[in-house]
């Protein structure tokens, strides 16, 4: 999230992170390497303009593994996202790009035509429905990060009153946080930042005593072996529940429900179980796909 315009952009050409995708042809009965069918009906259900241009482009913030992160490259996006996103392309037949973008004002770009939807573990909430529909892929609540240690003790969000606390701007973490103030005497000092790595880094280097991630990017930094030495749980809670959606423009049904088409069609086959398998994230899966269950107002 350094920049939007400009922005190192992946093209997962329905090959990124180990899912190889299948060219579209006429054959309904075409299978990539991985498995997922290719589906000539689906196809022809993507908006024209869509099919015309050959591509779907979904923003992202690249900062939030196991959900998406650079490769050592430095330019690949690789992680859960963008494996679902290459075997959507597979269902669907088109390439799928994944684009680095700012968070804070994804929902805007897409709006604006910028890209055609975001794909970056963004919380379906109805306030966010207010400025696009969310097709629901995944369920995670938000976790404490703090530093190795603990040192100053933190179990819950009523001991980060009084405390420096760095967060992504945009995010519900940041909602979280702002809202957990009323509960304080003093209130927390919450510094806001571009990328969740910016926040990590004020966590890192002792200027911020935690930062609120979603649990499955706050496992992995407590777990892997790059980070687990500087980043632990508070505790095991997580707080406020929720759905993670693939956000699309409200004018965009056409492109929303060929997606949701292509996501069932995963979910059927087991290939959704198999990518949430291969990225530790199998307490987060869905049994079937939904659409603005955040509010339960689906269109």
């Amino acid at each position: 999230m350094k920049r939007m315009f400009g922005a190192a952009v992946v093209a997962l050409a329905l090959a990124a992170g180990g899912c190889a995708g299948a060219t579209a042809t006429t054959n309904d009965a075409s299978t990539s390497s991985d498995g997922v069918r290719y589906d000539s009906g689906l196809h022809a259900k993507l908006p024209a303009s869509v099919r015309d241009r050959g591509e779907i482009r979904l923003v992202t913030d690249a900062s939030y593994a196991p959900m998406e992160q650079f490769a050592a490259d430095g330019q690949t996006i690789i992680g859960f996202e963008p494996d679902l996103a290459s075997s959507l392309g597979s269902v669907l037949g088109i390439k799928i790009e994944m684009v680095h973008g700012n968070f804070d004002t994804a929902l805007d770009d897409v709006n604006k035509g910028v890209y055609d939807g975001v794909l970056s573990s963004m919380n379906d909430t109805p306030e966010r429905e207010k400025k696009a529909d969310f097709l629901d892929y995944f369920q995670a609540g938000t976790s404490i990060v703090v530093q190795r240690g603990n040192p100053q003790g933190i179990t819950d969000l009523k001991d980060l009153c009084g405390q420096v606390v760095a967060t992504e701007a945009g995010t519900v973490q940041d909602d979280l946080l702002h809202r957990s103030q009323h509960g304080c005497g003093t209130k927390m000092i919450i510094k806001e930042f571009k990328t969740n790595a910016d926040a990590l880094l004020q966590l890192r280097t002792g200027r911020a005593v935690a930062v609120l991630n979603d649990y499955p990017p706050a496992a992995y930094l407590a777990g892997d072996v790059k980070t687990r030495a500087y980043y632990q749980l508070s505790s095991t809670v997580q707080y406020e529940p929720g759905l993670f959606g693939i956000a699309l423009a409200k004018s965009d049904g056409g492109l929303r429900d060929a997606l949701r088409q292509a996501l069932d069609r995963l979910i059927r086959s087991g290939a959704y179980n198999e990518l949430l398998q291969r990225w530790n994230l199998i307490g987060g899966g869905l049994a079937a796909s939904s659409v603005n269950a955040g509010s339960g107002t689906a269109p």
